[in-house]
C-alpha cells in the first residue's frame, strides 16, 4: 500500500479532493490531504501572512512524519509547494504527481508562471485588503480567500529534487483558458516525465476521481 500526500491548490483544503482520497482509501491506501496555513477556518488566523515558504515549511514537516516515502500529489498552485517540499525532503518522496499544476525550476513563483489572466485575477481579488485574494467566482462555499504573498514569492531549488525519478504530471484538456498549455506540450516531449490527460476541466480529483485514482495507484 501507498502512503499519499496531497496539497490542494488556490483557495481550496484538502475536502477538494475528497472524491479521489475515498477511493484511495476503500483499496486501502493511507492518505493525508492538507488543507495550507491561511485556508482553514477552523485554525486561528496566522499572525503573518503566509507565504511560499510557510506552505513548503507545513508540507516538509508533513513528509518528515512518514518513516517511508510517499507519494506527494499537487494541484495547480499545490504544483509549487510539492515542488519546494520535495526539494528539501526528497528521500521522502518516491514520486510526485502534479495534478494540472504548475511545474516550476528555481526563481520561478506562481506569478511569473501563470497566465496574464489569472495575474488580472490576483490583482482585483487583492484589492480589498492587500493580503489575501478573493475567492473567484464558481468555487466551493468552503473555499477561503487565498494569501497573496503565497502567489507572488519565487520558490527556491537546490537541485536536490532531480533525486526524485518518477515524475507524474495529470493534465485537463477541457480547462478552457488553461494556464498549462504550454507546460503540457513540454513535459508531453520529456521523457523524464509520465503524462496523461484527461478530458475534464481543472477540478480533476472531483470531476474525474476514479481516472485519477487509476492513474495514482500504477
Amino acid at each position: 500500500m501507498t502512503t499519499f500526500v496531497i496539497v490542494p491548490g488556490g483557495w481550496q483544503g484538502g475536502w477538494s479532493w475528497q472524491p479521489t482520497v475515498e477511493r484511495l482509501l476503500a483499496q486501502g491506501h493511507t492518505v493525508r490531504a492538507l488543507t495550507l496555513a491561511g485556508l482553514d477556518p477552523d485554525r486561528p488566523e496566522p499572525d503573518a501572512a503566509p507565504n511560499l515558504d510557510t506552505h513548503i515549511a507545513e508540507v516538509t514537516a508533513e513528509l518528515e512524519r512518514h518513516s517511508e516515502p510517499v507519494t506527494l500529489c499537487g494541484h495547480s498552485y499545490g504544483g509549487m509547494v510539492i515542488t519546494g517540499a520535495a526539494d528539501r525532503a526528497p528521500h521522502k518522496v518516491a514520486r510526485r504527481v502534479h495534478v494540472d499544476a504548475y511545474v516550476p525550476d528555481d526563481g520561478d513563483s506562481c506569478w511569473s508562471l501563470t497566465s496574464d489572466e489569472y495575474r488580472r485575477l490576483f490583482v482585483s481579488g487583492a484589492a480589498a485588503d492587500g493580503r489575501t485574494v478573493a475567492v473567484p467566482a464558481g468555487l466551493d462555499p468552503r473555499a477561503r480567500p487565498h494569501p497573496l504573498a503565497s502567489f507572488l514569492q519565487a520558490v527556491r531549488l537546490t537541485g536536490a529534487i532531480d533525486a526524485i525519478a518518477r515524475r507524474t504530471a495529470v493534465f485537463a484538456t477541457a480547462f478552457p483558458g488553461t494556464p498549462f498549455a504550454d507546460l503540457r506540450h513540454r513535459l508531453l516531449a520529456d521523457p523524464a516525465w509520465e503524462v496523461h490527460e484527461l478530458p475534464v476541466g481543472h477540478a480533476i480529483a472531483r470531476l474525474a476521481p476514479d481516472a485519477l485514482t487509476e492513474i495514482l495507484v500504477n
